[in-house]
């Protein structure tokens, strides 16, 4: 479906190669390639739950549905999920966790925003070029997306989802400002506003229009951020 990959259910994901995965010892090479089949089936169990309930309506994908799309049972799927609201969330957590991880991989020498800025371009939007541009979702298929995003169990599920998320990405923070995730505000500070930008930037991006692509608004974002989410020019300043 045309922008799923911008809208929710993302790249895909980055595990082992199959040359890392055969460099491994035997016993470990077989846990790692059996914890990559988990996560396959974790992440096609989400894609699937997504792409079926934009296609069909929330209120029309049964469970059973998104387990015959991914050739599974209905009991594999719920030894994954506890129902269709987690499934959607997961993707986003999933995702999320990539950044952290991204974040905590960049260069130490590279100013924390521009590392997240980084980190988030290349989970949500991984090219910057007219034809990937082109492929903002059309408004139908957006809207179709926002229904699925404004179901209250989806609501809820994302905002636990968001949660588990920020305390990742408040580890990875306070590793590259010498921080305590735990002890000190600012990782915690920092993660739960890039949380709440990411949130309002997918949210201004998928309601646009006309459509805008995704990554000049993520740079917006982080930029509203970095500089102390100051006036924009022409509105009355803050006494």
């Amino acid at each position: 479906m045309d922008g799923q990959a911008e809208g929710l259910a993302g790249e895909p994901a980055r595990g082992l190669t199959d040359e890392q995965a055969d460099g491994q010892p035997g016993g470990e090479q077989a846990a790692g390639l059996r914890e990559r089949k988990k996560q396959q089936t974790r992440r096609a169990l989400s894609e699937a739950t997504i792409a079926l309930a934009v296609k069909r309506g929330w209120a029309n994908v049964r469970v059973e549905d998104i387990a015959a799309a991914v050739n599974v049972s209905e009991r594999t799927f719920r030894n994954y999920f506890s129902g269709k609201a987690e499934a959607v969330a997961a993707t986003h957590l999933d995702r999320m966790a990539r950044v952290a991880r991204a974040v905590g991989e960049r260069p130490a020498v590279e100013p924390l925003f521009e590392a997240i800025g980084t980190a988030l371009r290349f989970e949500f939007a991984p090219e910057d070029s007219a034809a990937h541009q082109q492929r903002t979702p059309r408004r139908q298929h957006r809207e179709a997306i926002w229904e699925v995003l404004t179901e209250p169990a989806v609501q809820a599920e994302v905002m636990r989802a968001d949660q588990a998320a920020q305390g990742v990405l408040a580890e990875a923070i306070a590793a590259r400002t010498g921080t305590d995730a735990v002890a000190d505000l600012y990782p915690k500070l920092v993660a739960s506003a890039v949380g709440a930008a990411m949130g309002a930037t997918l949210a201004h991006w998928l309601r646009a229009d006309p459509p805008v692509p995704l990554a000049p608004l993520i740079d917006e974002a982080l930029h509203h951020l970095r500089t102390g989410l100051s006036s924009p020019d022409g509105a009355p300043a803050e006494s």
